[in-house]
């Protein structure tokens, strides 16, 4: 084991497209461990759009401040402890951070996740993304939140991304009609291809509101919006009677220094008797060993392709969060720290 860590820290509140401008990279001596503690070697980090907004502003959990280490996700083993339930060669995942190595008492982070170990047999991306958060988020919003029924017809924003495309996915196995809304030719390719969504709307070179139009003539039964703006505003003119909403993220308002893009058709909502509901995986972590239960069934089924975009090296963090929000990743961003 090395005796230095490497860590990220947020440099200053980012203006517009996050970028490597916005974090210091420093140097420290690796972390000592105390009684009830272990240490973390992370391998794998993850990049999502949430952490953009962790960033700039108090959300449901505290803003990270100025200097401070940048907050994520990530997974690794276990390499010192005097933890009773983590041993040394354990392999976890939790709230570790950007860094290399990382100390826990075993304490949720922020009050809403604790470390957790990794079942053999599962490997780190897979943990991270498919039987993560990613995979929660996908499965409680869709069915959970939305309901999705036999039948419906299902639009995703970012449906090219990590839980838009788990979404799209379990869709297709509840048997509803599923539309992707993606961002050019690769993207909306993929989806009709490798998740045989029926079809695929690229916003970046279609009208989407015509495309809604012709794509889903009866009407949209069900909405899983990771995008907000433009496109939510677009599919709420769409929208049928009894239409669900579940609204996931808003990543086309995340970057905007000038505010995020008004809404105007909301009151389809009251003419349709539709509903729309935010909700945060995290309020429904009860329901967390079903979800993983029915993705690991289908996952074996061969029923769910798990979407994973690798970058190589801590060093590289924060481009790979930036491709987040330029669209040059597909499914879930992952950074390999180390093998």
């Amino acid at each position: 084991m090395t005796n230095k860590n490497r860590k990220w820290l947020l440099a200053k509140r980012p203006t517009g497209v996050v970028g490597p401008e916005d974090f210091d990279l420093t140097v420290e001596p690796v972390p000592s461990i105390a009684e009830g503690e272990f240490l973390v070697r992370n391998r794998w980090l993850s990049c999502d759009p949430a952490q953009r907004t962790y960033m700039e502003f108090d959300s449901y959990i505290p803003a990270v401040e100025i200097g401070e280490m940048m907050v994520g996700a990530s997974a690794g083993e276990v390499v010192e402890s005097r933890h009773p339930d983590f041993q040394v060669g354990d392999v976890v995942s939790g709230a570790f951070g950007w860094q290399e190595y990382a100390v826990s008492d075993g304490s949720p982070f922020g009050g809403l996740i604790p470390p957790v170990q990794i079942p053999a047999g599962v490997d780190a991306p897979t943990a991270l993304s498919l039987f993560g958060i990613t995979g929660l988020t996908a499965y409680i919003g869709l069915i959970d939140v939305a309901q999705v029924k036999a039948g419906d017809t299902v639009v995703v924003s970012g449906a090219a991304g990590a839980v838009g495309s788990v979404v799209c996915q379990i869709a297709k196995i509840k048997g509803a009609r599923v539309v992707g809304i993606a961002g050019g030719p690769r993207k909306c390719d993929m989806l009709r291809t490798e998740l045989n969504v029926d079809d695929a709307i690229d916003y970046k070179n279609s009208d989407v509101d015509a495309r809604l139009g012709e794509t889903c003539p009866d009407g949209i039964d069900v909405f899983f919006d990771n995008v907000g703006g433009e496109i939510l505003d677009a599919v709420l003119a769409h929208i049928a009677v009894g239409a669900r909403i579940a609204l996931c993220g808003s990543i086309s308002g995340y970057s905007e220094s000038q505010g995020r893009v008004p809404v105007y058709n909301a009151f389809n909502l009251t003419l349709q008797r539709g509903t729309m509901r935010g909700f945060l995986v995290f309020d429904h972590l009860d329901r967390a060993e079903a979800a993983i239960g029915d993705l690991a069934t289908w996952a074996a089924e061969g029923k769910i392709k798990n979407q994973i975009d690798i970058v190589e090296g801590l060093e590289n963090a924060p481009s790979a969060l930036r491709r987040l929000f330029t669209g040059d990743n597909i499914g879930k961003q992952l950074v390999k720290i180390t093998d």
